[in-house]
């Protein structure tokens, strides 16, 4: 069977859990076997207020359509919702501290699976969940990974990601002898080093960057390394892992400098400068270029582009993209009106128009919004559509849960690559503290 079969099997597969139940169901919510495919409503609370927290914009557009779409559900149900916005660092810290003290947002958006970081402190929302499955065609199969570990409870809904594609500038790579943009690592190490000469470089972040330094998954991913197996053994000291990380030190030497030290915003602001060439990132950068108010950069998006990371060794697509989940806190006084929120902020009318005033900044969790018109309303959009669909989650290959989301907010992957490209340790030493550094997440 193909991947590609294997991930259709899996969308079906995860849809099909909407079967039928009775007519009424726990929390006061009212459905049929029929009606349940076509609409599913809870009842919120009398008097409920919700308070929302999520990450900040990379696109202004993201934030005006969430809140317009905010406003509409207040102005139909009547329930207040504040919504607060913090930096994605900013973010899982404050989550964990509301999880662990039971007070605090009634929502959380947050990244990548740090539901699986209290899973316990959850509200259960499979209810939601399969009916918005049945509905819009079937959650993508990393999206029920993150949050369906155990093939059963959903501990939250998927929300998107943002697509950690290439980004580049068409004249520059054009200027380095590539008429088009490689498709295998080999092609891609030399157009760096010819980017290098030419003295337009490229940059990636070796920082803590939530974001931006998941690349360091595809680099690993693509020479065949993984941070575990399918039985959760830490197996990232590997040969496999040794010529990736061989494989990076010779990229690292065409970087520009500063590259150990960035955090998500330092790449955008690089390639807006000038400075760099390619670099990957969200559509965040080619959204500020057409949106800028400098002539210069507005002048620039005409040249920007956008690609698939290329295909390593291991001979197949291991895109690595940052996720986005919501997660309704068990503690809430208002399970109901959270869920309700939820709902009708992932219908499609709703959904569509926040994806769209995103401008292609979010890709979707559902199979059916691939239909978006955002995805064809520019081509340079359409690299980013399948980005969740061709994913795969940060605790690859392993089952995620506590030691996937740890050693996944510890930075370990990313860690280990910046020490072997930039020298401080060399491959095999990198990986051998890697190995350890991972060891006690994944207790035997």
């Amino acid at each position: 069977m193909s991947e590609f079969q294997g991930r259709r099997r899996s969308i079906l597969k995860g849809s099909a859990g909407a079967a039928a139940v009775a007519s009424i169901g726990a929390g006061g919510v009212l459905f049929s076997p029929f009606a349940r495919s076509q609409t599913l409503k809870f009842t919120p609370e009398k008097g409920a207020k919700l308070r929302v927290l999520r990450w900040s914009r990379f696109v202004q557009g993201d934030i005006d359509a969430y809140m317009a779409n905010v406003k509409k559900f207040t102005e139909a149900t009547g329930v207040e919702v504040r919504v607060d916005n913090e930096g994605w660092e900013d973010v899982r810290p404050k989550a964990a501290v509301a999880a662990n003290t039971g007070a605090g947002p009634d929502i959380i958006l947050s990244t990548n699976d740090d539901a699986n970081l209290y899973p316990e402190k959850l509200l259960d929302v499979t209810d939601l969940a399969e009916y918005l499955g049945k509905k819009y065609g079937g959650w993508y199969p990393a999206v029920q990974q993150y949050l369906r570990p155990d093939g059963k409870r959903w501990l939250g809904l998927g929300l998107g990601a943002s697509g950690s594609m290439i980004v580049y500038r068409e004249s520059m790579v054009k200027a380095a002898g590539f008429d088009t943009f490689p498709k295998d690592t080999a092609g891609f190490l030399k157009l760096h080093q010819a980017l290098k000469e030419k003295g337009t470089p490229g940059g990636y972040a070796l920082g803590n960057a939530t974001g931006d330094s998941l690349w360091t998954n595809w680099l690993i991913w693509s020479h065949g390394g993984k941070l575990v197996d399918k039985t959760n053994k830490v197996v990232i000291d590997s040969p496999e892992t040794i010529k990736a990380l061989e494989y990076a030190k010779e990229l690292y030497a065409n970087f520009i400098p500063g590259t150990l030290s960035w955090l998500d915003p330092n790449n955008n602001k690089a390639f807006l400068d000038g400075q760099i060439s390619v670099t990957n990132n969200g559509i965040s950068i080619y959204y500020a270029a057409k949106n800028s108010p400098d002539p210069k950069i507005k002048e620039m998006a005409a040249d920007i582009n956008h690609a698939s990371f290329p295909i390593g060794p291991a001979g197949v697509p291991t895109e690595s993209h940052l996720f986005f989940n919501q997660m309704v806190m068990k503690y809430t006084k208002f399970p109901n009106a959270a869920k309700e929120f939820l709902r009708f902020m992932m219908e499609r009318e709703q959904f569509d128009a926040w994806l769209i005033g995103a401008g292609g900044y979010i890709g979707q969790p559902l199979a059916a919004y691939e239909s978006c018109p955002i995805w064809t309303s520019d081509p340079k959009h359409t690299p980013y559509r399948d980005c969740v669909k061709n994913m795969r989650p940060s605790g690859y290959e392993g089952k995620l849960g506590y030691a996937s989301a740890g050693a996944g907010a510890d930075f370990i992957v990313a860690n280990m690559v910046a020490e072997a490209a930039s020298g401080s340790r060399s491959p095999k030493e990198a990986a051998e503290r890697a190995q350890k550094r991972a060891e006690r997440y994944y207790k035997v």
